[in-house]
């Protein structure tokens, strides 16, 4: 038997393929968009993928567990809670699958979703390790406030955290302590709060290291776990539905967005609908240089699909911009991690013409003289909670910039602010955007904030 974690460090999502060596099949677990490396896998080991399970309809992800099973005829297994609109084999509490020497349980482990399930594996009659989905991380256990509006089954965060309460305690922490834990998230998921930058655990570990997992009663558990919760993105609640459904083949729909000609003139930028809304991933130097009317300069990096879908409704439509056609082919494919490729207009490179440039800040006046600003600090709430930076500041985090921008101040020049610079570039372009035809300056205070 062999176990083989997938990482994608954009998303801090976590999938598994358990190998069973003696008849070389393989099970998956909560795999990715893109299903090419479990084929690979598969095809490494001489083996076939017979199975998909889903430990829940996932919010920050598009699993690839429909496709995967068109393409292979592989079963794949949900809760019956999940109210599933695929093809699949109801697996919920005892109900066993046995693969080789080994075999994998379902436990019901409602509390991140009242769908959510676990999975034992065991060997030789001993438990082994449990794929615990979104309901244990690696020092955290999965937020309960996803789910008050989206999916088959819909539960209320407080009711959510009280079946988390039980479900770890009378199922998972009842587990022998040298079980292996392997989480569907790590570090930087905004599936929990204070997820581990581990990969894995045990549950003895869990119950001496994981706040949530303390002694203490429902009612204390309830208000920690609800407590401090990050932002939800916007795209949360359409990918539930569309894991629900199941999403199309990855690569057709991915074949399937218009690329457009690069844009290097006047002439090319008509063939644009100068209404729909330009994402554009280029580095903050070049987009200060010059850009397009409507452009959002959300920067190609490590967090970029998560970005896209706090500040992109899902479903609307948006061109996407890059330097040059590997980075374009890149930026598509982290929107289809999501699942927004199927909103794109179409995707061009921006080559040597622009119709607007950024202004570039003088940090000195503005430190002399900040009262003359109308300073916006786009953190987020735990970061602005935490900490203040500048008296006076209006604080709109990131995610709700382009709802509220009417609150913004339009009779003095406006300074925008994150924690480092990247969110800020984002920021003020979207400030920019809504405020150009009133006259407003807009500045993007960017690096410099770590001097103040």
């Amino acid at each position: 038997m062999k176990i083989e974690q997938f990482e994608d460090k954009g998303l801090a999502h976590y999938a598994y393929a358990i190998l069973s060596e003696s008849d070389k099949s393989v099970i998956l677990i909560d795999p990715a968009r893109n299903p090419q490396p479990y084929y690979d896998f598969a095809v490494a080991h001489g083996a076939k993928i017979v199975g998909v399970i889903e430990t829940h309809p996932h919010a920050d992800f598009v699993s690839s567990h429909l496709e995967i099973t068109q393409q292979t005829g592989a079963k794949v297994y949900a809760s019956k809670l999940l109210g599933a609109e695929y093809e699949h084999v109801a697996f919920d509490e005892g109900a066993i699958i046995t693969l080789g020497d080994f075999t994998l349980r379902s436990m019901n482990t409602p509390g991140h979703s009242p769908d959510s399930i676990s999975i034992v594996l065991s060997m030789n009659g001993k438990d082994h390790a449990v794929f615990t989905g979104d309901t244990l991380f690696i020092g955290d256990v999965g937020r309960p406030d996803l789910r008050e509006n989206v999916g088959n089954l819909t539960a209320q965060r407080e009711q959510l955290a009280r079946q988390m309460y039980h479900s770890t305690r009378e199922k998972l922490m009842k587990l022998d302590d040298d079980v292996l834990v392997y989480p569907a998230h790590g570090a930087g998921s905004l599936c929990g709060k204070a997820l581990s930058g581990a990969n894995s655990s045990t549950i003895g570990a869990e119950k001496m290291s994981n706040y949530a997992l303390r002694p203490m009663s429902e009612d204390e558990f309830v208000k920690e776990l609800i407590a401090d919760q990050p932002f939800i993105p916007k795209y949360f609640g359409f990918d539930v539905n569309m894991n629900k459904k199941g999403a199309p083949a990855y690569s057709t729909s991915i074949s399937k967005v218009p690329r457009l000609k690069p844009v290097s003139s006047a002439a090319d930028a008509e063939q644009l609908d100068r209404s729909v809304l330009i994402i554009d991933a280029r580095p903050q130097v070049n987009f200060r240089k010059g850009h397009l009317r409507n452009s959002i300069n959300l920067m190609n990096g490590g967090k970029f699909e998560t970005w896209l879908g706090s500040i992109v409704n899902p479903e609307e439509p948006y061109y996407l911009v890059a330097a040059d056609e590997a980075t374009l082919n890149e930026l598509i494919a982290k929107a289809a991690k999501i699942g927004y490729e199927g909103a794109i207009k179409g995707a061009f490179v921006l080559d040597g013409y622009s119709e607007l440039t950024s202004p570039e800040i003088d940090v000195e006046a503005f430190r002399k003289h900040p009262s003359d600003y109308a300073i916006v600090d786009i953190r987020n709430w735990s970061e602005i909670n935490t900490k203040k930076i500048f008296d006076g500041s209006l604080a709109i985090p990131l995610p709700e910039l382009r709802e509220r921008i009417a609150e913004i101040p339009k009779n003095k020049p406006v300074v925008v602010h994150c924690a480092g610079g990247y969110r800020s570039a984002a920021g003020a372009s979207i400030i920019s955007n809504l405020l150009e035809k009133e006259g407003v300056t807009v500045y993007d205070l960017s690096e410099a904030i770590n001097t103040f």
